[in-house]
């Protein structure tokens, strides 16, 4: 690679973000021999040595510098860390600024949206790579809390949205907009929908996603699309700015399963080859609002042990409406309240403060592991709580395929996405649960839903001990 032209890094009246002539300088200099990293550095002037920590061409990854050619969006997609977010928040430098702090850039009407509005604040303003933290001294915007906004100098600005209210979007038009974790969204199509009515303004306005992959149908219809390009990159690719420690801990935990290759390489996943639930199925199960219900259930699938090692203690919340008969009985998934590395009290007092929040009528768990233990460690945080303990006699995949059955049906659904959730869901198969670990997610959503649609309780009682 040819050296860059160190009295170019910011001649004057030239913006601090323009032409990538020093586009990968950093990997340049870092493998360069020492006498001509000396001289790279002493050639700088004084100018272009204080504009330096700000030439992001200079110090971006490939995946991080936006795409040649004629787009509409541009998704960006990678692993935990692998340098999503200072890519849009730099990107968004890159549109805005002008030449000079005072002068317009491509710009001048921003969308910011993420999953909530704490997080759009949070994250993408406020956070270590956020916009705040990546802009120069004299090209730093103001934030206006009271209207949401981020204004510079030059007078562009920044307005930050939530995905969870995809109608605030109706009305406001922006010229440029960056979209964080879209694939995580819970209205994430509606949302999506309502931004591009938004981006009008301007001869070319174009839209930067920064996301996780997740194998929802937003993103997926995105990706195929014309005018959409695609850089990515694993969390191994960031690893510079990535503690030794992380690294070694996520990559030895989860490196080569479905979850590592989809939070770590970036991976988007599709179904496994014969699995109980589809993606197709379960997107088609969504809806937008809970029901009147009959009963409200909150079943649980506690761990043998409470350490930092154990799995996942299992807790779905679901409502039931039986009206009519039997085939006309509707369920819907209403929250994943699952708790990790929890001791029995601390999953205990998740399940009954799910059982709280929703005015459960009855909480189930499984005893197989903990048999009376269960019951009295639920004793201990609500001795009034409506108790029911259930015994599996089958395998994982025996239960859950009668309970698949009734999404086949069309008999239950998801009230918003449950992205973890789900992702077991779609790993589970005749032959086996096709994850690393245990599905325990699925065992709580399998006894809910054996509870309240498979073996309701009679006036005349039940069995202590239902079984499945």
């Amino acid at each position: 690679m040819t050296s860059p032209n160190p009295t170019e890094a910011c001649p004057t009246g030239r913006s601090t973000l323009t032409a990538p002539v020093l586009r990968s300088g950093s990997a340049w200099l870092a493998s360069a021999p020492r006498e001509t990293q000396e001289t790279f550095l002493a050639q700088l002037t004084d100018h272009a040595l204080a504009a330096l920590p700000w030439l992001f061409e200079f110090w971006a990854l490939p995946h991080q510098m936006p795409p040649s050619g004629d787009w509409r969006s541009w998704v960006i997609m990678g692993g935990r860390g692998a340098g999503k977010t200072r890519a849009g928040s730099e990107w968004v430098r890159l549109m805005v600024e002008g030449s000079r702090p005072l002068e317009s850039g491509r710009a001048k009407r921003v969308a910011l949206v993420g999953e909530t509005y704490d997080q759009t604040r949070d994250v993408m303003v406020f956070g270590d790579s956020g916009i705040l933290a990546c802009c120069p001294p004299d090209r730093k915007p103001e934030w206006q809390a009271s209207k949401r906004k981020l204004v510079w100098p030059n007078g562009a600005e920044a307005q930050c949205f939530s995905a969870s209210e995809p109608e605030a979007l109706r009305g406001p038009q922006f010229d440029a907009a960056w979209v964080d974790e879209l694939a995580k969204w819970k209205k994430a199509q509606d949302t999506w929908d309502m931004l591009q009515f938004c981006l009008r303004l301007g001869n070319d306005p174009k839209c930067v996603v920064t996301t996780t992959p997740r194998n929802v149908d937003v993103l997926k219809d995105l990706l195929a699309r014309e005018s959409t390009v695609q850089t990515h990159a694993p969390t191994h690719a960031n690893r510079a700015y990535l503690a030794d420690s992380f690294l070694a801990e996520v990559e030895s935990r989860y490196e080569g399963s479905r979850l590592g290759r989809q939070e770590l390489n970036g991976e988007l996943l599709e179904d496994v080859q014969g699995a109980f639930w589809t993606s197709h199925m379960l997107g088609a199960c969504r809806v937008k609002e809970l029901p009147e219900v009959d009963r409200v259930i909150v079943a649980v699938d506690p761990p043998v042990t409470g350490h930092a090692g154990s799995d996942e203690c299992g807790i779905v919340v679901i409502g039931v409406t039986h009206q009519g008969p039997r085939a006309a009985w509707r369920a819907y998934v209403i929250e994943d309240a699952s708790v990790a590395a929890s001791s029995p009290l601390e999953w205990a007092q998740a399940a009954v403060a799910a059982m709280k929040r929703h005015n459960g009528d009855c909480l189930v768990a499984e005893v197989n592991q903990g048999g009376d233990m269960v019951k009295q460690i639920v004793r201990q945080v609500d001795p009034m709580i409506r108790y029911q303990a259930v015994r599996a006699t089958k395998g994982k995949s025996a239960r859950a395929e009668p309970i698949a059955a009734l999404y086949e049906q069309g008999r239950v659904h998801h009230c918003g996405q449950f992205s973890e959730l789900e992702d077991q869901m779609v790993q589970m198969t005749l032959q086996g649960y096709a994850g690393k670990g245990s599905p325990d997610r699925v065992d709580a959503l399998v006894w809910a839903l054996f509870e309240g649609m498979i073996a309701p309780t009679t006036p005349g009682g039940a069995a202590a001990i239902r079984t499945l």
